[in-house]
């Protein structure tokens, strides 16, 4: 126990280094610790009442101060948890991007970008937050090396309710393909392996977001619904035809012959029969 109190201690040292100021060491402390305290619900209050019992007023104020209000870089704690944690990770068996996003109920409508939406963590759309996050894959495991909330367009527009919950000016209304994308570009500027990307189909069906890994250099397995349309390498869809049965084509009719990939592993006309599980 001792070994892994020290092996603590020099963790919560190289992820001080990146806060900017000393005073807020024992915040980062208070909350690690209280993230690691055996809690039903991990958040500042709660951790306040298990670190300090007898000050739990003092000790919430503190931990929301510096969880709240202090301005350390939460991509510089990241950066320093991933300095610390991915020299053990074994990349012999490959190595992966993983994109995804979490959602977090919640019953107000306060907290920054809580909106009625999708949430994973329910399986339905409710009440919820959304962060959307890569993570840095190898066969034993994964780390979060970026993870950024995501702001409905709702939130973007009503500047009194960003004023009031301290949403910087220059956030601008990004989907989720569209943060995932300029996070991985990120990372790569700053000197990160091209791994395979992973996602799901919720980023799948998005051509911007394929065609944008691939203007990366980078490959990718995503997962697809039925509607995509796919079409060999060198090939593309037929052009309408100017009539259908002597009238104006109306949507939806007299489509171009798209090849579509089908379940059970059959193909339409020219589909690539791997294009369910395309690297590309």
């Amino acid at each position: 126990m001792k070994d892994e109190l020290q092996e603590f201690e020099r963790y919560l040292e190289h992820l001080g280094g990146g806060l900017g100021h000393a005073d807020r060491q024992a915040g980062l402390r208070g909350y690690c610790i209280g993230l690691m305290a055996p809690l039903a619900r991990k958040s500042v209050e709660p951790m306040a009442a298990h670190l300090a019992p007898q000050a739990t007023r003092s000790r919430h104020q503190s931990l929301h101060h510096f969880v709240a209000q202090s301005s350390w870089s939460d991509e510089e704690m990241l950066r320093r948890v991933a300095q610390w944690v991915v020299p053990a990770m074994d990349f012999e068996d490959g190595g992966w991007w993983i994109v995804d996003d979490t959602g977090f109920p919640k019953q107000g409508e306060h907290s920054v970008g809580v909106a009625g939406q999708y949430c994973g963590m329910l399986g339905k759309q409710d009440n919820c937050q959304v962060a959307v996050s890569v993570s840095l894959a190898c066969v034993a495991g994964s780390l979060p090396t970026a993870w950024q909330l995501y702001l409905p367009q709702q939130w973007v527009d009503d500047m009194a309710r960003r004023e009031k919950a301290g949403v910087p000016e220059d956030v601008l209304f990004a989907t989720k393909w569209q943060i995932a994308q300029a996070q991985i570009e990120h990372l790569l500027e700053q000197g990160a392996p091209k791994h395979t990307v992973l996602a799901d189909a919720g980023y799948g069906v998005v051509t911007a977001f394929r065609e944008g890994l691939t203007a990366m250099g980078l490959t990718y397995v995503v997962g697809v619904t039925g509607q995509v349309t796919v079409w060999p390498p060198g090939h593309a869809p037929l052009a309408l035809r100017p009539r259908c049965g002597g009238h104006p084509p109306a949507v939806g009719r007299c489509q171009a012959r798209a090849t579509t990939v089908r379940e059970g592993g059959g193909v339409g006309v020219g589909a690539d029969p791997m294009a369910k599980h395309r690297v590309a």
